[in-house]
């Protein structure tokens, strides 16, 4: 089974049927060429963008001189409702505070800490499942949204608020425009933001509610009755440069940027991985004796951390579903200089796309980079290309500080459903991937789901 792509565009069509693209998909508005391209460029009086598709221009964007290319405020125009000044879209000393505050939170030895929760939700994700034909990416937004509340905040999904959240996100999602006018055409500070007015609503709830949690969190750490979770770590935390922790208003930037990168994210690659699974029945029964291993832990506590080591293969397949189907397709940049890249010459301004989805399939670089073959990450040349071409969680300074979590999490639930659950794919049902917030499957992704805990 051919892993499924987008249409492309032509390598030329006029600016408004690209807008009228745009609007309703990031990746269907590239051409094929891409795949092979060392560059792209569209130049038109408002906007100057290119898309850099070598290692070496990648590298120099993402590690080598990434001050020089901070984060887009173009792109931030289209997230500031939800993530307010996160993380995620916030650059310079402000970004380099948040990032001293929040790394400790997820580094090694906590990741073990967390490891009880992220199997309580793989639990909880394994049970919801029913026999016969099923959507599983909402199945999987609601184990990775389960995963980071528990994580987070001590409480599953179940919990009335930890619902409210999720189900306004998934609202949010719908409505919420893929191109925003400003992303196009730079506007003054002063000018007004259009947004869909429930945009503006599930907004303006989900962070109403984030609020609620992180100011009672706040109450807990000085009552000394908040549990050692995530959430009490950051929040803790204290930056090493300032002294200053962070304030419950700014909790909140942080907290929305967690559940969207980490639930969001999660959710993509873990619904693509499984229909590549389902999709190739010898390699899923490998996987599926892999998995084994948990089946003296089902129903009682957590195994121990060190279990992950042995789900080679599975973590091998999750690598390759991410460099297929990354689920943040384009990370967006700005030169702050003149530059030349290519012959081609840059001013301040110009965005400079780094495509997580074309340097995955780069025909330059992988060997039938559009093919799914798990068993290639075995292999010492793989390891070498993913060197140079491999970004799902970005890379340099800015890379995703949540990876290893993301990592851990998605070997231990598709441990857990493997072990019981046997996948198949459904006639007439072939997802198409789309880019909104993530790389999604247009009409969702349906799969046959057999239940073996009989035998």
């Amino acid at each position: 089974m051919r892993p499924p792509m987008p249409d492309h565009r032509p390598d030329s069509v006029p600016f408004w049927r690209h807008v009228r693209m745009f609007r309703r998909d990031i990746l269907s508005t590239q051409p094929a060429r891409l795949y092979r391209a060392k560059m792209a460029e569209v130049k038109l009086p408002f906007l100057h963008s290119v898309m850099v598709n070598t290692p070496d221009l990648v590298r120099l964007v993402l590690q080598d001189r990434p001050a020089d290319f901070p984060k887009s405020e173009r792109v931030r125009e289209g997230l500031r409702l939800l993530l307010g000044d996160s993380v995620f879209v916030t650059n310079g000393e402000t970004w380099a505070r948040q990032r001293r505050m929040i790394d400790p939170a997820f580094e090694g030895g906590r990741l073990r800490d967390t490891f009880p929760a992220m199997w309580a939700a793989a639990e909880a994700a394994a049970a919801r499942l029913e026999p016969g034909v099923q959507e599983v990416e909402e199945a999987m937004s609601h184990a990775a949204a389960d995963v980071i509340f528990r994580t987070l905040f001590s409480i599953p999904i179940e919990d009335a608020t930890a619902t409210e959240v999720y189900r306004s996100f998934r609202a949010h999602q719908r409505s919420s425009p893929i191109l925003n006018l400003a992303a196009l055409i730079p506007l003054p500070g002063w000018a007004p933001r259009y947004f869909p007015r429930q945009t503006r609503e599930t907004a303006r709830h989900i962070r109403n509610l984030i609020t609620e949690l992180t100011a009672a969190r706040m109450a807990a750490i000085r009552a000394g009755t908040a549990p050692d979770d995530l959430a009490t770590k950051i929040m803790t935390t204290r930056d090493p440069v300032t002294g200053s922790t962070f304030t419950t208003a700014e909790m909140v930037d942080q907290v929305a940027i967690f559940f969207l990168a980490g639930h969001e994210t999660s959710a993509s690659a873990l619904a693509w991985t499984l229909y590549l699974v389902a999709g190739h029945p010898e390699w899923q029964a490998q996987l599926r004796t892999e998995a084994q291993a948990l089946r003296p832990h089902l129903g009682g506590s957590a195994p121990d951390f060190g279990i992950l080591r042995q789900f080679p293969l599975i973590r091998d397949t999750f690598r390759e579903a991410l460099r297929l189907y990354p689920p943040v397709p384009m990370l967006v940049r700005e030169a702050t200089r003149r530059e030349t890249f290519r012959g081609r010459r840059l001013g301040p301004g110009t965005q400079v796309i780094v495509s997580p989805w074309h340097m995955g399939r780069n025909e330059r670089i992988w060997d039938a980079p559009h093919e799914f073959r798990p068993e290639r990450w075995q292999q010492a040349q793989t390891r070498a290309c993913a060197r140079e071409a491999f970004i799902p969680f970005s890379a340099g300074p800015r890379v995703c500080t949540g990876a290893g979590f993301a990592m851990a999490e998605a070997v231990l639930i598709l441990a857990r459903i493997l072990c019981e659950w046997e996948l198949g794919t459904v006639a007439g049902r072939v997802p198409v991937p789309v880019a909104h917030m993530t790389v999604r499957a247009q009409e969702g992704i349906w799969l046959a789901l057999q239940d073996r805990r009989a035998g």
